[in-house]
């Protein structure tokens, strides 16, 4: 969870000014400006936490977020990850299925809060696609990386499935059909995520497995 708050920070730093210009066209151009600042104050709470587990590592993301983040982002995406922490609870240790409930849980609270279904043109458009691909891949016998692999592709592919929709919720809905044809910045920067947690898992495994390589070659 570390690797992965860090690396959502990093993505939305480099990625800034473009969900910003996206915003532009359909909001208050402010989504990349607010990201940034609710992930800088994340990283920051993150770092100075201590050694606490990975439920509590996202709930403090969820407050610290809703705290600094104002706008629509700061409750969606605080709620995201309260919803997450809540899931994978207080476990020193979680596999897939744990990890894919909390992702569930994202789901479910961002749409209670947002009142957003698929084909809305919102953030809901990347996350649905990406759980229905996390789940498809560990029902069919896929791995963890397969599994964040997949959610990571269809993330991507919901979030360019905005553009030609018309917003029906939000600021962006206030256009009408002048929405269409822009990508939508909360699809975006969630796909963005999925992003980012494939890499960290990734990089997590490739840790463990150089971690058990040297304590094979320096023995008991």
């Amino acid at each position: 969870m570390r690797l992965w708050l860090n690396d959502v920070a990093a993505r939305l730093e480099a990625e800034r000014d473009f969900l910003t210009q996206l915003d532009a066209a359909i909001g208050d151009a402010d989504h990349g400006v607010n990201m940034h600042r609710g992930f800088t104050a994340v990283v920051a709470k993150v770092g100075a936490a201590g050694e606490i587990s990975a439920g509590q590592l996202l709930k403090l993301a969820g407050r610290t977020f809703v705290s600094t983040v104002g706008g629509a982002a700061g409750p969606l995406y605080g709620t995201a990850f309260l919803q997450a922490g809540e899931a994978l609870g207080d476990h020193e240790r979680f596999g897939p299925k744990l990890l894919g409930e909390a992702l569930r849980a994202s789901l479910e609270g961002v749409q209670r809060v947002g009142a957003a279904s698929p084909g809305d043109k919102t953030m809901v458009d990347a996350l649905t696609p990406a759980l229905a691909a996390y789940e498809l891949e560990l029902r069919m016998g896929g791995s963890l990386e397969t599994a964040v692999s997949g959610a990571r592709e269809a993330a991507a592919e919901g979030m360019r499935a905005t553009i030609p929709l018309q917003a029906r919720k939000g600021r962006a809905s206030y256009l009408g059909p002048r929405s269409v044809g822009h990508q939508d910045p909360g699809a975006t920067s969630s796909a963005l995520m999925f992003a980012a947690l494939e890499q960290a898992v990734l990089a997590d495994r490739s840790q463990r497995f150089a971690s058990g390589a040297r304590r094979q070659v320096s023995g008991p």
